[in-house]
């Protein structure tokens, strides 16, 4: 299976449009979005095309294949609105645990699970600590540290995280 994996949409029309793009070259099985995708958050600017509304009625098309983990600016409101559940987090496989990462993250783990992929942070990275891989999509539309727009394929035993123009920036066989 395919999985494509992003974060922190927090709003942007023009990111969402540009992450669409994305998902129908690369034809994934499903899609998991960890968490804050419309509200842009008080410590966040603006995004881009800010436009929670529709972005809604953007992954609404696609409710089928979402799984969505509810992130820390996420609230009863946006799930009201949206045709999709809302998870507090997702196990894939018994060993990938999905979390939006404002509580779970590389420096407050869990055990039980060979990798934890969050966002939350807006930087993209695949860290190695203590037997856990941890990694981070960074941020669809708001990326932090001058990093670049970004979302992670998982495939197999292949994982790549990419920008929003298909360019592979780290690639890591698990």
């Amino acid at each position: 299976m395919k999985y494509l994996v992003a974060s922190d949409v927090h709003g942007s029309l023009f990111y969402v449009n540009q992450f669409i793009k994305r998902i129908e070259t690369e034809k994934p099985d499903k899609i998991i979005l960890l968490g804050d995708l419309y509200y842009h958050g008080p410590r966040n600017p603006l995004p881009r095309d800010y436009n929670p509304k529709e972005v809604c009625t953007i992954l609404n098309r696609y409710k089928d294949q979402l799984i969505v983990i509810k992130g820390n600016c996420d609230a009863e409101v946006d799930e009201m609105i949206s045709d999709f559940t809302f998870h507090d987090s997702f196990v894939l496989n018994q060993s990938i645990f999905f979390t939006h990462g404002h509580h779970i993250n590389i420096d407050h783990p869990i055990k039980g699970y060979d990798m934890i992929i969050y966002g939350h942070f807006h930087i993209p990275f695949i860290k190695e600590k203590e037997n856990q891989i941890f990694i981070n999509p960074g941020s669809i539309s708001l990326p932090k540290e001058n990093s670049y727009h970004g979302y992670l394929v998982l495939e197999d035993n292949n994982i790549e995280l990419k920008d929003l123009d298909g360019n592979i920036h780290i690639k890591k066989k698990i």
